[in-house]
């Protein structure tokens, strides 16, 4: 059931790599043997925010790696005898670390942990347009998830999967239920398949720019929209119009139509409150049917990346507030 496809092109514009520099491609096989070491050696990293990420290793202290986790998880750059040898020599050969100029090795890749499983994703700073996120939401997202599906769901689809996070944890809590994982972005594909495959999830992938192109109904849809107001247009970042909502509109009234009788919408994101009023919120409001639905809405955390509030573009916003939705879906469409 797995999408085979090579990763082709996951590296084309590796980040902090000098453009004269050999890239290889990287190996599902061996991407999938790093996470079974790095778990068998503990591997546990917890990924922060962009602006504690930067703090962190700003320190005068942390300006070069000392060890696996320093590479892995805080993207810094090691040294060349650094890391022992035989771990080196597979990173190298999957591609995860690249030589610069200098020798030093540049990772292109990180691994952070959530509900006890290894996951790939892009390394800091996500500064690249199709870049695979995964990041503090990713853990809140999992706990919500965890809370509030159903176990006995047999078809879960994550759509706009990332690092396949919200899919993965949600199969793991099923009862061998089989996750679909949609994204628009090939390379969040390539690496979500080989996370759902480390984490022992049966899982397919699609390649898919919006819900309403998914194949299939399901018991279970878990999403995780972008929901920022993003000037560069990043697909893993930018959530549109509506103060950054309009992607949360749109994916929970195209996903209700892909639930099956009793399924579940189970969306974490973040919205922009402007004089008091959550917007998507309000345009759930407007939009919803008035019967065969039921919506359980909660603010989860009132005030999140309150740095963004400094940009012209949220100049009107008081606040950017984390909340979790619940669609479920009462009649017998």
């Amino acid at each position: 059931m797995i999408d085979e496809r090579a990763g082709k092109e996951l590296f084309e514009h590796p980040q902090s790599i000098p453009p004269n520099c050999t890239s290889g491609q990287p190996s599902r096989t061996e991407l999938l043997d790093l996470l079974v070491e790095l778990e068998n050696d503990g591997y546990d990293f917890v990924c922060p925010t962009p602006s504690t990420h930067g703090r962190v290793i700003a320190r005068p202290d942390r300006g070069e790696a000392q060890n696996v986790r320093d590479v892995l998880g805080w993207s810094l750059s090691a040294a060349p005898g650094i890391l022992p040898s035989a771990f080196e020599t597979a990173l190298r050969d999957a591609g995860v670390v690249m030589p610069d100029n200098d020798g030093w090795l540049v990772p292109r890749l990180r691994v952070s942990r959530v509900d006890d499983t290894l996951f790939w994703h892009s390394r800091y700073p996500t500064t690249a347009l199709d870049s695979v996120f995964l990041g503090p939401d990713s853990y809140r997202f999992a706990h919500f998830i965890v809370d509030r599906m159903n176990p006995k769901a047999r078809t879960i689809l994550d759509y706009g999967a990332g690092a396949g996070v919200g899919g993965i944890v949600a199969a793991r809590h099923a009862d061998d239920a089989l996750l679909t994982i949609a994204d628009i972005n090939p390379k969040a594909l390539f690496l979500a398949s080989i996370n759902a495959e480390h984490a022992g999830v049966r899982h397919r992938t699609v390649e898919v720019s919006q819900p309403a192109d998914v194949d299939g109904r399901f018991d279970l849809m878990v999403t995780h929209p972008p929901f920022m107001i993003d000037t560069e247009r990043r697909a893993y970042r930018d959530g549109g119009d509506l103060y950054g909502a309009a992607l949360s509109r749109d994916w929970v009234m195209q996903g209700i139509d892909l639930l099956n009788p009793g399924g579940r919408l189970i969306m974490h994101t973040g919205v922009s409150i402007v004089d008091g009023r959550d917007v998507l919120l309000d345009a759930l409001g407007d939009r919803l049917p008035a019967v065969g639905l039921e919506l359980d809405y909660l603010e989860l955390d009132p005030d999140i990346f309150g740095d963004e509030l400094d940009r012209p573009a949220y100049a009107d916003v008081e606040r950017i507030a984390a909340v979790g939705t619940v669609v479920r879906r009462t009649d017998a469409a």
